[in-house]
């Protein structure tokens, strides 16, 4: 395994390199080892785990602690890959003090060595307070899931003009905030391309076409082991869910019907 450790500066430099950068989601030990000996370029602690590791609807219901116990977990299995932390709700939106504080832990306690915002203009004033101390901010515009009570749905964001405009100028504020990557989730692609084209850093792009600057997928979605949402923008590289629910089946049948276990396992 390559013993390299990747930091912001060289995903930074990847975009000029023009070199695609590679993301994914973790939420375990388990998986985040596997994960970094592949050649990932971030391993990102998503508030994804709300739903697909603890069966909420939404993001929201996540707490800053149970996501710090994920990045804990998360940090033993990374040795090489940049490793981000997401934000959750709640977490940033109070005040640029209160938010320093949280994402000040996420390093400190959850070994991450860096955070994930969500949200525009709106937060400029927040992570440039916490950029400015020395803690690495990744921004994330377009289909922004802690706002999904505003949206009032997972549609397509930046489909109209004047949403369009707000993306492009939210993404140029947040690059002179301070950030050092840039989200973008379910907006058309002609957009994120015009979008990558017009600040430094790069994008990671999801549902968001293939001219970003690099891609991320929630983990157990590329997998097929989380069933309940099926976005357009997933490409299913297995269908773990199905070949688990036959070995626990088997493994039924084989207690039942006591083939399990045999001589050969037993002492």
């Amino acid at each position: 395994m390559d013993s390299h450790k990747i930091t912001v500066p060289e995903i930074m430099g990847m975009k000029s390199a023009g070199e695609k950068i590679a993301c994914l989601t973790a939420y375990d030990w388990c998986f985040a080892a596997l994960l970094d000996q592949v050649g990932l370029d971030i391993v990102l602690v998503g508030d994804s785990a709300s739903m697909v590791y603890a069966g909420y609807e939404t993001t929201i219901p996540i707490t800053m602690e149970q996501m710090l116990y994920h990045t804990q977990c998360v940090s033993r299995g990374v040795k090489r890959a940049l490793l981000i932390a997401d934000m959750p709700f709640l977490s940033f939106q109070i005040s640029p003090e209160e938010t320093l504080r949280n994402a000040g832990r996420f390093l400190k306690e959850g070994r991450a060595e860096g955070v994930k915002i969500e949200g525009g203009e709106p937060m400029a004033e927040t992570i440039h307070r916490i950029t400015d101390v020395g803690i690495p901010v990744m921004g994330h515009l377009g289909l922004t899931p802690q706002s999904i009570k505003v949206f009032g749905g997972y549609r397509i964001r930046g489909k109209d003009e004047r949403e369009a405009e707000i993306l492009k100028n939210d993404a140029r504020i947040l690059e002179q905030a301070g950030v050092f990557a840039l989200v973008l989730e379910k907006i058309p692609a002609t957009l994120a391309k015009e979008i990558s084209g017009s600040i430094a850093i790069p994008t990671i792009g999801i549902g968001a076409g293939p001219d970003c600057d690099g891609q991320i997928l929630v983990t157990h979605d590329l997998l097929g082991l989380f069933e309940e949402f099926k976005p357009k923008f997933v490409r299913k590289y297995a269908e773990l869910a199905k070949t688990m629910r036959d070995a626990f089946s088997n493994y039924v049948k084989d207690v039942k019907s006591g083939t399990f276990p045999s001589s050969r396992e037993s002492f």
